[in-house]
């Protein structure tokens, strides 16, 4: 069974949707619809697939975000 991973307090799916919007890059853009779905309570593989990605590369961006925020998955090619 997958450990779960806590999404930060301070933003909401609706933020996180917005920053999304204005994402100048599509693959930061996804990164974060991804991130949005998990925030509205999908399940990591739904959320993950939303995202074009696989759980454990959701898992591994929604700990770069908690940490880093929007910016964090920024340009990054992993």
């Amino acid at each position: 069974m997958p450990v779960a991973v806590g999404l930060r307090p301070d933003w909401d799916a609706k933020r996180v949707r917005a920053a999304a919007q204005e994402a100048k890059d599509a693959d930061q853009a996804r990164r974060l619809l991804a991130i949005a779905a998990a925030y509205e309570g999908r399940d990591r593989t739904t959320a993950a697939k939303l995202g074009a990605m696989d759980p454990q590369r959701l898992r591994d961006w929604v700990r770069r975000f908690n940490a880093q925020g929007p910016q964090g998955r920024k340009g990054r090619r992993d």
